[in-house]
């Protein structure tokens, strides 16, 4: 990526759009092209990365890589040819990790000192891997992955996603799979310590984390991923945000107006929906969100405060309803429809 290629969002918009150059293009008769090539399909950046941008732009000479060796070569200033390579870029993580812990310390949050690894340096590979856990696990997050890794997995070719390493397509596939066993884990272990659990879809759900065991530390090749991912049975997706389980089936989602999809649209999410389950731990968020809004309802103006409170009543009449209609694996199971 070069300098100088990220113009700044219309009307001052939370987006920025800027180019990503292919340092490994290579024109029709094979040759690498030492310049690059700009790709077709902008990246679409948020705020945090466009602020790190523009600090890399103020670095670098105008028109140079973002990255470029010369510039980076604070030690010595030498004069290089390129990008930085990879072990750079990981001796780069190490002293980031390092300022980050330190800086965690003198401001006295010792819980969010980076843990020394026990495995050893942490390096490009594992720090991708790594931010991708992190993110692959939020709503929304297969789309967050892709988009900040520049690839979207529905307008990418193939060919180019075999250039990053082991194929951005075989990354998303593993953290996705990985996210989806987990919330199978979460599950299944609360099940069996005698939580219960509402909702249309509750029975099916009991029936998919009774699997859990199967894939739990199991995902370790794309391959894998991919022979859950494509199991219709086992889509299920936990929503923090709407404090529900979504135990798919597209042709009852009420999150798609107009055909299906292979995925819910979690920011999309209707609480009539025949997909939803909810569990104990869910409703007790429920209740503690309801506080929240109480409390902030308090010192809130009189109109703002009737709506603020109208939504907590919502919020508790759900979690009532749920401790109402709830049921545990010792009631006799149907089979999953």
């Amino acid at each position: 990526m070069r300098s100088g290629c990220c113009p700044e969002p219309e009307g001052g918009g939370r987006h920025l759009i800027y180019g990503h150059v292919y340092k490994t293009a290579r024109d029709e008769d094979g040759n690498h092209l030492s310049q690059g090539e700009v790709r077709d399909v902008p990246w679409v950046a948020i705020p945090p990365v466009v602020r790190a941008i523009r600090v890399l732009e103020r670095i670098v000479p105008a028109g140079g890589l973002l990255f470029g060796a010369t510039s980076h070569d604070f030690p010595k200033h030498r004069k290089l040819s390129g990008s930085i390579k990879h072990k750079t870029a990981g001796v780069r993580i190490e002293a980031f990790a390092t300022w980050v812990s330190d800086l965690a310390a003198r401001l006295g949050r010792p819980h969010e000192i980076v843990p020394k690894d026990p495995h050893g340096a942490i390096g490009t590979a594992r720090f991708r891997r790594t931010l991708a856990w992190h993110i692959a696990r939020k709503p929304g997050g297969l789309v967050a992955l892709a988009i900040h890794y520049g690839h979207l997995r529905t307008s990418v070719a193939s060919a180019y996603a075999s250039r990053s390493r082991g194929g951005i397509h075989g990354l998303l596939d593993i953290e996705t799979a990985r996210a989806t066993a987990d919330t199978l884990a979460t599950l299944n272990a609360d099940l069996a310590d005698g939580a219960g659990i509402s909702g249309p879809a509750a029975r099916r759900a009991i029936h998919v984390a009774a699997q859990a065991p199967t894939f739990l530390g199991t995902i370790l090749t794309a391959r894998q991923a991919r022979d859950l991912l494509n199991n219709p049975n086992l889509a299920v997706y936990d929503n923090p945000n709407a404090f529900v389980m979504c135990v798919y089936k597209p042709d009852r989602a009420l999150c798609h107006r107009e055909g299906t999809k292979d995925a819910p649209s979690l920011d999309r999410c209707v609480s009539t929906c025949a997909n939803i389950a909810r569990t104990d731990r869910q409703a007790d968020l429920l209740i503690e969100r309801a506080e929240t809004i109480e409390k902030a309802a308090a010192s809130s103006p009189e109109p703002l405060a009737e709506r603020l409170n109208g939504n907590a009543a919502k919020l508790r009449e759900r979690a009532e309803r749920h401790h109402r209609d709830r049921i545990k694996t010792d009631t006799p199971r149907e089979s999953a429809r």
